[in-house]
């Protein structure tokens, strides 16, 4: 145990440590196009992400035009998903700071996680890519323990700390999602204002704001442990 007070880091993944925005927004576009709808801005795609993709498709019919059957939702998710999976890493990139912070993080002993809505073999696939899979000791999509254990639900944060060895942990994310999920969990939360935020950032509810992820370290070190 060191002086620094969190044995354990778990994160979101897009909008994050990723900005996956250029590459999820064109497979939605895709989908829409085949419904006869819109497309979908870039600035509008960015806040239509959290939750999972089937979350963001809904949202997405919902901005153009509405809800459509059941059945014609599942055919759209699956342009969704064929689309971003041939797509996953050509434009997504690190945020600014991210690789120094997991580094700094490591150093001071901390095993790291991600706790993503996104299912988990996208997941894994798209960290592959980026080259930084192998820093996280887990890695849970939404998929893992069900759908309906994903976030906000603390299921996946609880395993993770689990398969981290337990310990005093934290979570950094981006949305109400991971803040609702670390509450339930009982850690403490810091949310990550340059991502795919879906509240006001002073009502989001979190036990800290960081700007950039070279303030992640301090921004922990200045939690209380629950």
């Amino acid at each position: 145990m060191t002086d620094f007070p969190f044995d354990i880091v778990l994160f979101d993944l897009d909008g994050t440590l990723v900005d996956s925005a250029l590459d999820l927004g064109p497979a939605i576009n895709v989908a829409l196009a085949a419904e006869g709808r819109r497309s979908v801005p870039l600035a509008e795609i960015r806040q239509l992400i959290g939750g999972g993709a089937g979350i963001m498709l809904e949202r997405a019919l919902e901005a153009t035009g509405g809800a459509v059957s059941e059945a014609r939702f599942d055919e759209l998710l699956e342009v969704v998903l064929e689309q971003y999976w041939a797509h996953i890493a050509d434009n997504t990139v690190l945020y600014d700071g991210v690789l120094q912070a997991l580094d700094e993080l490591a150093s001071r002993g901390c095993t790291l996680a991600v706790c993503t809505n996104k299912a988990e073999e996208p997941a894994r696939e798209l960290l592959g890519k980026l080259g930084i899979a192998q820093r996280f000791a887990a890695i849970y999509g939404g998929d893992t323990l069900g759908r309906e254990n994903a976030k906000p639900a603390p299921d996946m944060l609880l395993a993770a700390i689990a398969d981290c060895g337990g310990g005093r942990a934290a979570m950094v994310g981006d949305t109400t999602y991971d803040v609702r999920a670390a509450k339930a969990a009982e850690i403490p939360v810091v949310v990550f204002t340059g991502g795919y935020l879906d509240a006001v950032p002073e009502e989001i509810g979190a036990d800290a704001l960081m700007p950039h992820f070279t303030e992640l370290p301090s921004a922990l070190d200045g939690l209380a442990v629950y």
